[in-house]
């Protein structure tokens, strides 16, 4: 498995949740990581926990580099301004991690189609799906300057299984979708592009929604089976310093799977299989 020293990283939607385990994760093991997000020391938004700037403090606190830039993703010139910072401050971009998501601001109603505000559309495609493709649209370019590059996009996967929810199905489903078709279309720049696939993560907005923490949560029969972010963040980890990851290039993995491959536990010593609905 090959070091991240000297890897620039840049990680979407860090403030909480996956992108902040992923950050993290990549923190840790070397690279110079970026974190993007809405949320910033004492403005969180709808005052969730977590913000970039506490990402960059726990990256910092495992020894690590992380710096923080204050994001609205569905605003292009923020985006791009983004990338032109880590072109100003780097001169390159290595490890391009799509995480991004503005489904939390609505929820998630578990109601039939016809029945769904058309709100879900905006906040799962426009703040999910659109902003992912925009950051790929301004990073790619720089990307594509290196020898080899890496872009993951979180999504959820369950072959083909249908999630329970019309737009957030339908959503994830596209995420998968741009990542193979980036794969077909920046195979010759060797830059893989893989969807990854979490289980269900005891984030800190789900630990609040079961009135739980994380000290407490195994007594909820709802969270026996939950994993943290960092469990997804050691996969992509794996997956920046596999030397043979172009072999994955196009695919759908789940986490638990890559967990298998690459032998690494939850930061509880745990080995979470595969989620499956």
């Amino acid at each position: 498995m090959k070091s991240l020293d000297g890897k620039i990283a840049l990680v979407t939607g860090a403030s909480r949740g996956a992108g902040r385990g992923i950050a993290v994760e990549l923190g840790k093991a070397g690279a110079i990581v970026y974190v993007t997000g809405r949320s910033t020391k004492g403005n969180s938004t709808n005052n969730w926990p977590g913000t970039i700037d506490d990402t960059v403090s726990e990256i910092e606190a495992a020894g690590g580099k992380g710096i923080a830039i204050r994001c609205d993703h569905t605003n292009d010139s923020e985006t791009e301004a983004v990338i032109s910072q880590i072109r100003k401050e780097q001169g390159k971009l290595d490890i391009l991690v799509n995480n991004v998501w503005g489904a939390h601001d609505l929820g998630v109603e578990y109601e039939p189609f016809w029945e769904l505000p058309l709100k879900h559309w905006d906040t799962m495609f426009t703040a999910g799906v659109r902003a992912q493709l925009a950051t790929n649209h301004f990073a790619i370019p720089l990307l594509r300057e290196n020898k080899e590059a890496l872009i993951v996009h979180t999504t959820f996967w369950d072959d083909n299984k249908y999630t329970g929810h019309f737009y957030y199905d339908l959503a994830k489903n596209s995420l998968t979708r741009m990542a193979y078709g980036l794969s077909i279309e920046l195979k010759q720049d060797n830059i893989a592009v893989i969807a990854v696939s979490p289980g269900f993560m005891r984030t800190e907005l789900v630990l609040s929604h079961h009135k739980a923490t994380e000290e407490s949560w195994q007594k909820s029969e709802d969270l026996k089976q939950t994993e943290t972010p960092y469990y997804i963040g050691r996969g992509i980890k794996a997956l920046a310093g596999d030397p043979n990851v172009m072999e994955k290039s196009g695919k759908v993995l789940k986490v638990g799977d890559l967990a298998k491959e690459y032998h690494f536990t939850d930061i509880d010593g745990r080995f979470i299989p595969p989620f499956s609905i």
